[in-house]
């Protein structure tokens, strides 16, 4: 039996569907709203468990509000074998849900965050002494405020908890958000000396780095992408790092081994909803470290988990088991890499 502990960010996505965008002080009409999970820890748990059923367990660690949105995301994942155990109910801090505003007619979709429970999330809410798993997994960094702070000995909080978690002898991960920003050395590149495994997007990884994923004439580019994983392992990552976007994913292990997987070439018709794509790539990667799979087959499992993802509207929808995860590279071939 494998264990996987996923600690971050928690939140519900209340999903408001509007027949127009309105201007400043105007009214339009909301025409159905829709509740689901969000964040880290409950996307990336869910999937996880769907892929490995009765294989793994998954223990959630994070912050949700004493309220009725916390009680929805606890409820949901327990329904899903998640252990909850580890998830502090906040009297002092709303459960932070997101406001997901879709146009009926074109799809768009426009997002009103609350941070909430989960920017107070830190280090004192998970004792790694009691941390019985195999792999500690932590998302999303940026999204953190107590676990982005500054700490005097490692950088950041979220470096103190990934040292004092890898001292215990069991390996860890992270994952960090999309952010335009300039707080990517700040506050992940602390972190990445106590990561062995980092999954991340070609934005994300641009940004960390300093290195553009396209080249001079704005299309993507596997030596860009190359030099990137590079430069991330050259800042401390102990195993593997591994970039995913929408034409392929990409992996280097400290031994200096690159390797290039295309994704799933899909059917636009097949494609119902983006959100949550990059934590089920995310978790097939996790499902791949823990069972010592190659580079190549995690990457490969991961590109069909992010497609089965795809096809459902909501983030954990599209989640299924291993077998039919895996059914989905005999149903579509992979992309052309030119």
């Amino acid at each position: 039996m494998k264990k996987i502990a996923i600690a971050g960010s928690i939140l519900l996505d209340v999903v408001k569907t509007v027949d127009a965008w309105p201007a400043r002080g105007m009214l339009v009409n909301i025409l159905k709203t829709e509740r689901a999970v969000g964040g880290c820890v409950c996307n990336t748990g869910i999937d996880l468990k769907r892929l490995g059923g009765d294989g793994i367990d998954v223990e959630a660690y994070g912050r949700i509000g004493s309220d009725a949105h916390g009680d929805f995301v606890l409820e949901r994942m327990a329904a899903e074998g998640i252990d909850v155990r580890g998830v502090v109910r906040d009297r002092a801090a709303e459960t932070s849900f997101t406001d997901v505003m879709t146009e009926v007619e074109t799809g768009e979709r426009t997002f009103f965050n609350l941070r909430g429970a989960s920017a107070a999330f830190g280090g004192d809410d998970v004792d790694p002494a009691m941390l019985d798993c195999d792999l500690f997994h932590l998302g999303y960094l940026l999204l953190l405020d107590r676990l982005d702070a500054p700490d005097a000995q490692f950088g950041t909080a979220a470096a103190r908890l990934l040292r004092d978690v890898q001292s215990r002898g069991i390996k860890t991960s992270i994952d960090v958000v999309s952010e335009q920003s300039d707080r990517f050395q700040k506050v992940i590149a602390p972190a990445l000396p106590y990561c062995d495994y980092v999954v991340i997007n070609e934005v994300e990884g641009s940004r960390l780095s300093g290195i553009p994923v396209v080249d001079r004439t704005g299309r993507l580019s596997v030596e860009n992408l190359e030099r990137i994983c590079r430069k991330l392992l050259s800042l401390g990552i102990r195993t593997c790092v591994t970039i995913h976007c929408p034409q392929l994913s990409c992996a280097l292990t400290a031994a200096g081994a690159f390797t290039v997987v295309p994704s799933l070439k899909l059917p636009p018709d097949y494609i119902r909803g983006a959100v949550g794509a990059g934590d089920a790539f995310c978790a097939g990667m996790l499902y791949a470290f823990v069972h010592g799979m190659p580079e190549e087959e995690g990457m490969r499992l991961a590109s069909c988990a992010a497609a089965c993802n795809l096809s459902a509207a909501d983030s954990v929808g599209g989640a299924r088991s291993l077998a039919q995860t895996w059914a989905l590279e005999k149903q579509f071939i992979r992309r052309t890499l030119s």
